[in-house]
């Protein structure tokens, strides 16, 4: 997991070779960018834009992938995001291939929490299982980018 804001996106851009175009996309992501998902090259790199109010930890789901890593970029509002080892999380579902995902039930024994704010992006590799769009103190309104970047 790499935390930091996008200003020094550039330092990361060695830790694969499609980050840099992830990153030049959220440097000039408009706001007024409909929440949906739309491809930046091909299936290699796709961008989700999702609005939400953040929620409990218990009403959110931890996740973790295989394929893709995810650059979570706040764009607006904060939030909270657990972090585990895919590991020592319970109750795991069957890996679903088309959505990359592997959603799990169960509490961490080894948790991190990050607190992300506008301006701050995230990258989670698939050894980061997270919980994101947890609330810090009372639901916020986020604004949130997320980059999928196939491995």
């Amino acid at each position: 997991m790499i935390v930091d804001a996008l200003a020094n996106a550039a330092l990361y851009h060695g830790v694969h070779p499609r980050l840099a175009d992830a990153f030049a996309y959220l440097a000039a992501f408009d706001p007024a960018t409909p929440d949906s998902r739309f491809p930046l090259d091909e299936e290699r790199v796709h961008v989700l834009v999702q609005s939400y109010v953040t929620q409990p930890p218990e009403q959110k789901k931890w996740e973790s992938h295989r394929r893709y890593l995810d650059v979570q970029y706040v764009v607006a509002g904060r939030e909270r995001i657990t972090v585990a080892p895919p590991a020592s999380l319970a109750e795991p579902t069957p890996y679903n291939e088309t959505k990359d995902v592997v959603n799990y039930g169960g509490a961490a024994g080894e948790a991190t929490s990050l607190y992300l704010e506008a301006g701050q992006f995230a990258i989670f590799f698939p050894d980061d299982a997270h919980r994101p769009g947890v609330a810090i103190d009372a639901g916020e309104d986020v604004r949130k980018v997320v980059v999928k970047v196939l491995l």
